[in-house]
């Protein structure tokens, strides 16, 4: 698109482009010329598709690894640490679930720069192998009692292969999908790779669930753990396969083109965007990228205190089966798969702003007599509590995949949403469980995790309020993109007007 301003009229005297207006829009004209029909991509449906199936499935795969991870936590701090104190058990299980998100930002700075060098295809491919290893290594572990020390040694090692991996997973998706995808349904499109999110965890617990009911406390304990660890190694061969299928995304082909039809000037500035520079990630665009931090901090404390948290909350805070817990949440996680898809098209009809508000504000508002009612013990009571949260989400979850990559532009997207999500996933997100459970530890209140998700839904109010709003716009440094001829057509036509005189 052309730029908003012409750099010119930043610097020129105002009385001076008030006396020639005429000659300051025809140089802003030449400058900015017109959009041509070949501008404009006319997306293939069936390669958008493809897209994002592939992208929509890793990252399934990425939260059935981290959500059954989550709702072993007890059993493994039982299995991978010494007996004793059920508590100091419980957080040292939760303690290595964070260090997994301590590697995430160098896995985001190393796969995301890459990724907008040499491409998302192969980057995303990379990160899948990564991930499918690292679960289906934790699944061969011996426990403690047979190896010692060496077991939760081994617990952490696969666990930064696993955070490693994952920190070029959402950035690199979430830019796979939003570059793919027509600009006037990006928000519909986007909303599958959180319906993979949602698709991960009810699979995680689900299974979880089955095998609890089927195998009983002990063999799960005994050996019965491990059977979701290994299945991810054949999930994760069918993901690499549909992802090697792929072509390249339209806006980063666009990219390439222009690096290889340019003067070799031009081309080496190209060249040097491309790579994702670090240095110039953090000098040029911190703004965007505080804002980008703040966002999927409040989005990842208020995801991870529901999805992840929530079964150890009920069964180990309040005294609830693990199989009670999983059931209640694997039915609001069926929910919210049914409307996902629905949020997303309403993000692309009224803006993403109003649905991630509505989602920021319903945490600020609702968490507290969601929590009292999940207290209150009963099933229906639980159930209306776990609803209240799960809307306030879905309105979150719906809208995030489309809005997050729109803050950067095209030539460091990759690599700028890779940095900021997991510098934020790190910090908030991933220590989610461990801080609630501190904090509940030190308090003895049953309401910590709703006062931590609503400091953080405050922060997210605030953030959303200073984001810009990019529903049917065209991605920063991307050409517009359409699903049809006539809709490209309307886009020139609408441009229509006498060319410059000068």
């Amino acid at each position: 698109m052309a730029a908003t301003g012409p750099e010119h009229q930043q610097t020129a005297d105002p009385a001076a482009i008030r006396r020639h207006r005429v000659l300051f829009r025809t140089i802003h004209q030449r400058k900015n010329p017109r959009l041509r029909r070949s501008d404009i991509t006319i997306t293939d449906q069936a390669a958008v598709k493809r897209a994002v199936k592939a992208a929509s499935l890793g990252n399934a795969m990425e939260w059935f690894d981290f959500g059954i991870y989550s709702y072993l936590a007890v059993i493994i701090g039982r299995v991978f640490f010494p007996s004793g104190n059920d508590t100091a058990q419980l957080l040292s299980s939760f303690a290595t679930f964070a260090v997994a998100f301590l590697v995430r930002p160098v896995g985001g700075m190393v796969f995301g720069p890459m990724g907008d060098r040499i491409g998302r295809k192969k980057v995303l491919a990379l990160t899948m192998i990564m991930m499918a290893i690292g679960t289906f290594a934790i699944g061969l572990i011996p426990s403690y009692a047979s190896i010692g020390w060496f077991a939760p040694a081994l617990l952490i090692l696969f666990r930064l292969v696993q955070g490693f991996s994952t920190g070029g997973e959402y950035g690199g998706a979430s830019t796979f999908i939003a570059e793919y995808a027509p600009d006037k349904r990006r928000g519909f499109f986007g909303s599958f790779l959180e319906f993979g999110t949602l698709a991960g965890y009810v699979g995680a617990a689900g299974l979880v669930t089955a095998l609890t009911a089927v195998l009983g406390d002990a063999s799960m304990e005994d050996w019965g753990w491990r059977v979701p660890f290994l299945v991810a190694g054949p999930l994760g061969l069918v993901g690499l396969y549909l992802r090697l299928r792929l072509d390249e995304t339209p806006a980063f082909q666009k990219l390439e083109d222009a690096s290889a039809g340019a003067s070799s000037e031009a081309a080496d500035t190209v060249e040097t965007s491309a790579k994702g520079d670090l240095g110039r990630i953090f000098r040029d665009y911190w703004p965007t990228l505080i804002l980008c931090i703040a966002l999927v901090g409040a989005y990842n404390v208020t995801d991870y205190m529901l999805l992840s948290y929530m079964p150890t909350y009920l069964s180990d805070e309040l005294g609830y089966s693990a199989t009670h817990g999983l059931l209640i949440l694997l039915g609001v996680m069926a929910f919210l798969m049914l409307i996902i898809n629905q949020v997303g098209k309403l993000s692309d009809r009224f803006g993403r702003k109003p649905l991630l508000m509505a989602g920021m504000l319903g945490f600020l508002v609702l968490s507290a007599p969601a929590f009292l009612l999940i207290g209150d013990g009963g099933i229906l009571a639980i159930t209306a509590g776990m609803l209240m949260l799960g809307l306030s989400l879905v309105c979150l979850l719906g809208t995030m995949s489309a809005a997050l990559p729109a803050l950067f532009p095209t030539r460091v997207r990759y690599g700028s949403l890779s940095v900021g999500y997991n510098l934020s996933a790190s910090l908030f997100g991933g220590t989610t469980p461990l801080v609630i459970t501190a904090l509940i530890g030190a308090t003895g209140s049953n309401l910590m995790p709703a006062y931590y998700s609503m400091a953080a839904a405050l922060v997210g109010v605030i953030a959303v309020a200073c984001m810009k709003e990019t529903a049917q716009q065209p991605l920063d440094g991307s050409p517009p993109s359409v699903c049809t001829k006539e809709e490209a057509a309307e886009l020139v036509q609408a441009q229509a007007g006498p060319e410059p005189r000068f």
